[in-house]
């Protein structure tokens, strides 16, 4: 195996739930980032990648939550990634770069939550994370 993949595979299989999702985040800004460059230098083959990358990792996120135990927090996030996902098919069917930008500084500001969330002092942070991340205490 190529050691590469292999501290690859061993990192991710380290991580909690939590740094698992702050690295979808950070990988979902760094695809609409890619995205709205690619739109505006016409690339659209490339545009359409990265939005399809950013779109499978706002829908596992959606499919991550806990609707039974998140309650409000769930429903909430789970109609804020339906918007997030519909921005991304729309910008995709558009080019439409304005759509991205909209949606960029929310998408941060939920990373900047999780990573608050991982800061948490181990009760806390269990708690609050298995809501976000439907992962069993």
């Amino acid at each position: 195996m190529n050691p590469y993949v292999a501290y690859k595979q061993q990192t991710v299989s380290t991580l909690t739930p939590v740094e698992i999702v702050i690295r979808g985040y950070d990988e979902c800004e760094k695809q609409l980032n890619r995205a709205i460059l690619y739109i505006e230098s016409k690339e659209y083959v490339e545009a359409h990648k990265a939005l399809d990358k950013a779109s499978e990792l706002v829908l596992a996120f959606r499919t991550s939550l806990d609707m039974q135990a998140g309650g409000e927090i769930s429903q909430n996030l789970d109609a804020l990634y339906g918007y997030y996902f519909q921005q991304i098919i729309e910008a995709d069917m558009k080019k439409d770069v304005s759509k991205l930008q909209a949606i960029l500084p929310d998408i941060a500001e939920l990373r900047d939550a999780f990573v608050q969330i991982s800061v948490m002092p181990k009760g806390n942070f269990m708690a609050a994370g298995n809501v976000l991340t439907g992962t069993a205490g």
